[in-house]
């Protein structure tokens, strides 16, 4: 097995045991089919800035080249017959690990440790992905990210899995930009990721929102083709700012999301009963 599997926009691909590397606060593996698909996507903007800061450590590592034929193949047809093929457990076992994931949760021979990495699939049929779940997984130290492809993975691999992961109800043609949506969700709230901190807490679904929705941003100019900025915005008084924002946010949630609403005030009940 390569230790180096590909090099490109200062990428490297790596999934095996190297040397050892300075620490960082997480580091995530992602086994793929398709290793390629991310090298601009983990290059580039806060997840390229992150990574070459040492902030976090970020690795691909390419399902292939743990197939056991000389075709290097991963999958194959599914039992029962039916369209589509399905990913190998044999190749994705190697993958595991080689990231330290290789002792399985349940079944046979399981064992549990408080080293083992967070071992996610992304799949339509797991738990939603939210701001929550990116919050609590960026506290964590190694995950470890199965993308799937085709009509997913052997059954029998999800021994090995903490938990699925699911970007919507929706199906996609593999696990890769799922993995990199909650790479990028998870990598921006590392500390020192994000320069301005205090920015997070105003995201949309944060806890300066109280879980509502952002409110609408504008810059200049202030008039452009008929359309002008809220002349509160340019007056200067940041207690009338902030409230037309408060009441923006909530205007826009009410519009787009009122779900999050219910949410919200649920939210603030249950910490009226706490007090």
């Amino acid at each position: 097995m390569p230790l180096l599997l590909a090099r490109a926009s200062g990428l490297t691909l790596n999934c095996a045991k190297n040397k050892r590397a300075a620490p960082v606060a997480l580091r995530i593996d992602v086994l793929t089919l398709f290793p390629r698909m991310f090298e601009g996507v983990f290059s580039e903007s806060l997840l390229g800035k992150a990574r070459d800061k040492k902030l976090v450590d970020v690795r691909v590592c390419d399902i292939r080249g743990f197939a056991q034929d000389k075709h290097h193949q991963a999958d194959d047809r599914p039992y029962g017959g039916g369209p589509g093929m399905v990913l190998k457990p044999e190749p994705l076992l190697g993958a595991l690990k080689a990231v330290s994931a290789g002792t399985p949760l349940r079944g046979p021979g399981c064992r549990t440790s408080a080293r083992r990495p967070i071992v996610i699939y992304l799949s339509p049929q797991g738990r939603r992905l939210t701001q929550s779940l990116a919050d609590e997984l960026a506290k964590k130290k190694r995950l470890v990210l199965i993308s799937g492809h085709y009509e997913g993975i052997d059954e029998r691999i999800l021994d090995w899995v903490d938990f699925e992961v699911s970007v919507g109800d929706v199906v996609l043609t593999g696990g890769e930009i799922p993995a990199m949506t909650l790479v990028d969700a998870v990598v921006r709230k590392v500390p020192g990721v994000v320069k301005e901190t205090a920015s997070l807490e105003w995201d949309s679904f944060a806890a300066g929102w109280e879980g509502r929705l952002d409110c609408p941003h504008y810059t200049r100019p202030a008039e452009w083709r008929g359309r002008s900025v809220p002349e509160i915005l340019l007056g200067g008084n940041h207690r009338k700012i902030d409230a037309w924002r408060a009441t923006a946010s909530r205007t826009a949630t009410n519009k787009k999301r009122p779900d999050l609403l219910q949410k919200s005030s649920t939210r603030r009940e249950r910490a009226n009963v706490k007090k």
